[in-house]
């Protein structure tokens, strides 16, 4: 695929290759890992804005920040306008460059309170939150799905809503809300929505590989790729597509993290937020299900560095 910058607004990305907010993932220690790999642009978990309002305490550590984060993008998702526009233009968000829009989460507890990918079936509702974001004066993306089920596709229209609505990017993955992550990619809309608006569109969705990015690029010549659960596995993806030695080893960067991880939440509770992260790095590894065991017994984040540092990944 071609690398290049992406202006979004006023900001501009160093590449085209985005790690994806993953609501229990894309902490600030994993964004510095993909970032450290190579990725252009990493964005925070999904944060919701109703909760920012209501119960700040709790939802605020989901926007912390490392040292050095140059950009600093956040997504936020929500279905009242009038609240995603004030928690946007407050204090809570004044740090982040970017906002991005979660308008594709399938999970029914976020479909069943009218946000996420609900808003592919109220795209009146999805066009006042966007346009009410805007309003931060800070470049707003959004991220949605090709339409809820198959067949019922609706990326063409939603993509020029959310251009006219004002926002500076979109991102698309390429599957309908009932197919959650799996299944094929649907390439074809994705480049029906590329071909309808002039801002960014950055496609998303089954990329694990330099080839998988490749054929996304080739096939619905959007302007950049978004990676998720590929970047999970293997956040040195990044450097692959980028066609570069990393500075760093997969072991430096879980290293890395581990400090983070430990300086931000202690020994005990550092070994239980990187357990699923765990799962990831270990997943191919031989003898992995017992490794797995051993580190989800553990209450050490430096046991389960050991363990980690100890197998060939």
């Amino acid at each position: 695929m071609q690398i290049k910058k992406i202006k979004i607004g006023s900001v501009e990305t160093p590449n085209n290759l985005f790690f994806a907010p993953l609501a229990g993932f894309s902490d600030s220690s994993m964004r510095k890992v993909c970032s450290l790999a190579g990725a252009g642009l990493c964005f925070t978990e999904m944060v919701s804005c109703k909760g920012l309002k209501y119960t700040p305490q709790a939802s605020s550590e989901l926007l912390e920040t490392y040292d050095g984060e140059k950009i600093k993008a956040v997504q936020i998702f929500g279905a009242d306008e009038n609240i995603m526009g004030e928690i946007a233009s407050s204090g809570h968000l004044e740090k982040f460059d970017i906002i991005d829009i979660n308008m594709g989460c399938p999970v029914p507890k976020i479909y069943s309170n009218g946000e996420g990918s609900f808003l592919l079936s109220d795209i009146k509702q999805a066009s006042k939150i966007i346009s009410s974001v805007a309003k931060s004066g800070k470049p707003v993306t959004v991220k949605f799905r090709i339409g809820l089920t198959e067949n019922n596709f609706v990326t063409r229209d939603f993509a020029k809503m959310c251009e006219d609505s004002g926002a500076s990017l979109i991102t698309i993955h390429g599957r309908v809300r009932t197919a959650y992550y799996s299944g094929e990619v649907n390439y074809l809309e994705i480049e029906k929505a590329k071909n309808a608006v002039s801002i960014p569109v950055i496609a998303n969705g089954g990329i694990f590989t330099k080839l998988d990015a490749d054929i996304m690029m080739d096939r619905t010549g959007a302007d950049g790729v978004m990676i998720a659960r590929g970047a999970l596995e293997n956040p040195l993806i990044f450097s692959q597509i980028l066609g570069k030695t990393c500075d760093y080893s997969l072991k430096d960067l879980i290293s890395i993290q581990i400090d983070l991880l430990k300086e931000r939440y202690g020994t005990e509770r550092g070994a239980i937020v990187f357990r699923k992260q765990a799962s990831y790095y270990l997943k191919g590894v031989n003898g992995g299900k017992k490794l797995k065991e051993e580190i989800f017994a553990s209450l050490d984040i430096d046991k389960v560095r050991e363990i980690l540092l100890s197998v060939n990944l």
